[in-house]
C-alpha cells in the first residue's frame, strides 16, 4: 500500500513519516523539493498548482495526506487554495485516492463556546472565508461520491522544531535561551494547542479506518483550557527558568505590520487570541487515543532537544 503526503518537509510531514512506517513500507514525499526523513521513501517533485503534476504525485497511491503550507497571506490563498483542493480532489477521484485533509479552525470564525465538529461555518477573516470555500468544495466531492475523504482539523500546532509556529519562536526559542517570551494581546484567556507528533498519529489512524471516511474528526487536544500565561509558565518550569513574557498588544501589532507584511497578515486572526479559543477533540478521544497532556508533551519537546 503507497502512502503518499502532499507537502513534505515540515515538522509534520516528518512526524506522519515516522507514523506511516508503522503502516506501509512505501511512503511517497511530495513537494517542490522533497527529501528523505528516514532514509527509504519515494521523493516526487511536483507544484500541487499544477494539475498534471498533482495527478503524476496521487498516481499509484492508496491514501493521500493533504498537510502543504501556502504562503501565509490572504491575497496568495484567495488565488491558490481553491487550485490546489480541485487539483487535489481531481486526482483522487482519477486514481480512486482516499484522502485526508489537514484543516484549521478560521472558517468557525470567531465562537463563544468549545469548538466542535457541529460548530457552524463563521469567518470573519479572509483567511476564513478561504478556508470555508476549499472545505465546501471537498464536502460537496464527498456528498456526492467523487472522493473518499477525512477532514482532520486541529487548533494551533505545537512540537519538537516547529519553526512555522507561534510557540516554537515566541515561546520555546526565547525561554530557553533565557530570553522574553512574547504572548500576542490577551495572556489570560484559555487558548488550545495541538500537539504535532498527536495530530500525525491521529491522521494516520483515521486514514487507515474506513469508518472514519467521509466525516470531519477535532484532532487530539488536550481537554483542560490552559491561558497563554499558563502555557508559558508550563514551558519555563519544564527547562528550568524564569517564566518571562511580554504581551504584544494589538495596537503594537498594527504598527509592526507596517514593516513586516507576515505580521501584517496577523492582524486579522488577533481575535483568537483576544477571546477565548477552546478545542474539543471528545468525538475523536472517546474512539482512539487521549490527548498528550501539556506539560508531557513540553517534557518531550525538551528530551528531543536534549538528544539533538
Amino acid at each position: 500500500m503507497r502512502q503518499t503526503i502532499l507537502g513534505s518537509g515540515s515538522a509534520l510531514s516528518d512526524e506522519l513519516v515516522k507514523v506511516l512506517h508503522e503502516y506501509t513500507d512505501t511512503i511517497r514525499l511530495v513537494s517542490r523539493n522533497p527529501k528523505k526523513v528516514l532514509g527509504d521513501e519515494e521523493l516526487l517533485s511536483a507544484d500541487l498548482l499544477q494539475k498534471d503534476e498533482t495527478d503524476k504525485a496521487i498516481a499509484d497511491c492508496d491514501v493521500v495526506y493533504l498537510v502543504i503550507g501556502l504562503a501565509y497571506d490572504a491575497k496568495s490563498w484567495e488565488k491558490e487554495w481553491p487550485i490546489v483542493m480541485q487539483n487535489v480532489i481531481a486526482g483522487c477521484k482519477k486514481h480512486k485516492a482516499k484522502l485526508v485533509f489537514l484543516d484549521n479552525v478560521y472558517m468557525y470564525g470567531r465562537v463563544d463556546s468549545m469548538m466542535d465538529e457541529n460548530t457552524r461555518y463563521n469567518p470573519c477573516s479572509k483567511k476564513g472565508e478561504v478556508r470555508e470555500k476549499i472545505v465546501k468544495m471537498l464536502e460537496e466531492a464527498m456528498s456526492q461520491g467523487e472522493v473518499k475523504a477525512v477532514i482532520a482539523r486541529s487548533a494551533d500546532f505545537y512540537g519538537y522544531k516547529a519553526e512555522k509556529t507561534f510557540a516554537s519562536p515566541m515561546i520555546f526559542d526565547k525561554l530557553k535561551f533565557g530570553k522574553t517570551a512574547m504572548w500576542l494581546v490577551n495572556a489570560n484567556v484559555a487558548h488550545s494547542l495541538t500537539y504535532i507528533p498527536d495530530i500525525a498519529k491521529a491522521m494516520v489512524i483515521l486514514g487507515n479506518d474506513e469508518e472514519a471516511y467521509n466525516q470531519v474528526w477535532h484532532l487530539p487536544t488536550d481537554k483542560y483550557p490552559i491561558t497563554g500565561k499558563e502555557f508559558i509558565e508550563l514551558v519555563a518550569d519544564v527547562y528550568g527558568v524564569k517564566a518571562k513574557y511580554t504581551v504584544v498588544s494589538k495596537w503594537m501589532l498594527k504598527i509592526i505590520g507596517l514593516f513586516s507584511p507576515m505580521i501584517k497578515e496577523t492582524n486579522e486572526m488577533l481575535y483568537q487570541f483576544e477571546f477565548p479559543y477552546l478545542f474539543n477533540s471528545s468525538k475523536f478521544e472517546s474512539r482512539y487515543f487521549q490527548a498528550t497532556p501539556y506539560k508531557e508533551a513540553i517534557k518531550e519537546i525538551k528530551k528531543r532537544e536534549d538528544e539533538a
